[in-house]
């Protein structure tokens, strides 16, 4: 089992940056993919950035690239999603996921991950 908490939510303005903490306790995250999700109210789930297991790839979604950069620190068993030039669309709350056996041609499908963290809330307004 691994427990998953997320931190680093706040209210920011357009074309700040934050940074999101996603800390696990019970296994360790290296063997782990982890990814960040986002559901924005009235909106589906959608993926954001994932991290593969063992020192793998980072991945972004379009919207995000250039912009949001996935670490992790393995000392910390801890993921981080630094975000920088944020806009109004990134408003949303925040999950991170993990999964020990995923593939790499699944790391977008939420339904793949096992373990997920209970979110944190990123708003970003003027």
């Amino acid at each position: 089992q691994v427990q998953l908490v997320e931190s680093g939510g706040r209210l920011v303005q357009p074309g700040d940056s934050l940074r999101l903490s996603c800390a696990a306790s019970g296994r360790s995250l290296s063997r782990h993919t982890v990814a960040w999700f986002r559901q924005a109210p009235g909106k589906e789930r959608e993926y954001v950035s994932s991290i593969f297991r063992n020192g793998g790839s980072a991945d972004y979604r379009d919207s995000v690239k250039g912009r949001f950069i996935i670490s992790r620190d393995n000392a910390k068993n801890t993921v981080y999603l630094q975000m920088n030039d944020l806009e109004p669309e990134d408003t949303a709350v925040y999950y991170c996921a993990a999964d020990l056996n995923l593939i790499l041609s699944s790391r977008r499908r939420s339904s793949e991950y096992d373990y997920w963290g209970q979110g944190t809330q990123v708003t970003v307004s003027s």
